[in-house]
């Protein structure tokens, strides 16, 4: 195994800090092609109840199933093992907003969880090749049923209970 120094290990933890903080600004401000630039080619994405994705998967989602859906995500108090000069695992708290409009009335979502991810740094820069979300909680507004829910159900991606 490779040697990792003190220092090294410190500024790979910052970088991935930067790195989760550019994903979640570009998610929540819709700009995809900052939120895919952050992620490798072969990312692989697992959201409870749902089939895997890859890159190209979880982006069209993010743009066509929530592209309208307001969300503010709050990630928080990292988890963050530096592998190799190459390698990382990260685990951070989740707190995520959702608002969006269902049959002309306002509806929210707000979840607790966790996001288990791995990194690679990949030529000079840190991208996200893993990310597994774990819901420990979900509050939602009465009645409603989260947009991305009703596209998976549709296409049959989503596993979980309806």
């Amino acid at each position: 195994m490779e040697e990792v120094s003190d220092i090294e290990r410190l500024i790979a933890v910052e970088e991935i800090k930067q790195l989760k903080s550019r994903r979640d600004r570009a998610v929540d401000l819709k700009d995809w092609d900052t939120y895919t630039a952050l992620h490798a080619p072969d990312h692989e994405s697992n959201n409870d109840g749902y089939t895997p994705w890859t890159r190209e998967d979880m982006v069209n989602h993010l743009r066509h199933d929530i592209g309208h859906v307001d969300i503010i995500h709050l990630s928080h108090t990292p988890d963050i093992e530096i592998h190799t000069k190459t390698t990382a695992s990260g685990r951070w708290y989740l707190e995520d907003q959702h608002f969006w409009q269902q049959d002309g009335e306002d509806h929210w979502l707000h979840g607790f969880g966790f996001y288990h991810e791995r990194y690679e740094k990949r030529d000079g820069k840190w991208l996200f090749v893993f990310r597994r979300i774990e819901r420990v909680r979900v509050m939602a507004s009465p009645g409603a049923v989260h947009p991305a829910k009703i596209a998976a159900i549709k296409s049959g991606e989503f596993r979980g209970p309806r």
